[in-house]
C-alpha cells in the first residue's frame, strides 16, 4: 500500500480518470488547494446524484399514476437512500481531514480517497443502469426485482461516503 499513492500519482491512470469527471479541476495533489479541491469534487457528485434522484421521483409518479401503490415503497426506499447519500456529501466536512490543521493524512489514505473518489463517480453510473433497469421493468414481473436493485446500489453509494469519510478522519479503512 505504501507505494499505491506514487503509482496513483506516477501514471496518472485514476487520478487522471478523476481529473477528467470533473472540468476545472487542478490542485488535488497540493495540500493549500485540498480542501477547495475536495468541495470542488463533492459538488459535481452531488449533481450528478441529483440528477439521478430526480429520475427516481418521476419513476415513483409513474407508479403511483399507474396504480402501483404497493412498489412505491420499494422505490422510495432507493430514493431515500439517495437522497441520504446525495446530504451527506453536500454537508460533511470540506478538506482532507474533518479538522485539516489537526490531523495528518498519510500519503497512502490520499491515494484510498483518491480512490473512493472515482468509486463515488461509477456508482454514478451503476445507480444510473438501475434507474434504466426500472424504467425498463415497467410492466413487466421483473419490476419488483429491478427495485430492489436499485434499493442496493444506493445503500451502496451510501456505505462508499462513509468509507471515504472514515479514511478522511484518519481511519484504517480498506478500500473496496
Amino acid at each position: 500500500m505504501s507505494d499505491l499513492f506514487d503509482r496513483v500519482t506516477g501514471d496518472q491512470n485514476i487520478f487522471q480518470k478523476l481529473l477528467s469527471k470533473i472540468p476545472g479541476f487542478d490542485g488535488y495533489i497540493e495540500k493549500h488547494n485540498r480542501r477547495m479541491s475536495d468541495k470542488l469534487l463533492r459538488e459535481k457528485v452531488a449533481a450528478e446524484f441529483e440528477l439521478l434522484y430526480g429520475r427516481l421521483s418521476a419513476l415513483q409518479r409513474d407508479l403511483i399514476d399507474q396504480g402501483d401503490l404497493l412498489l412505491v415503497d420499494d422505490l422510495e426506499s432507493g430514493a431515500i437512500k439517495l437522497r441520504q447519500f446525495i446530504d451527506r456529501v453536500k454537508t460533511a466536512s470540506y478538506g482532507y481531514t474533518g479538522f485539516f490543521d489537526s490531523v495528518t493524512l498519510k500519503k497512502e489514505d490520499l491515494a484510498r480517497v483518491y480512490e473512493y473518489d472515482m468509486e463515488l463517480f461509477n456508482l454514478a453510473d451503476v445507480v444510473s443502469a438501475a434507474i434504466d433497469n426500472v424504467e425498463a421493468s415497467f410492466g413487466t414481473d421483473g419490476l419488483p426485482a429491478a427495485l430492489r436493485n436499485v434499493k442496493k446500489v444506493t445503500r451502496e453509494c451510501v456505505d462508499a461516503f462513509e468509507k471515504r469519510s472514515e479514511v478522511m478522519m484518519g481511519g484504517e479503512q480498506a478500500a473496496g
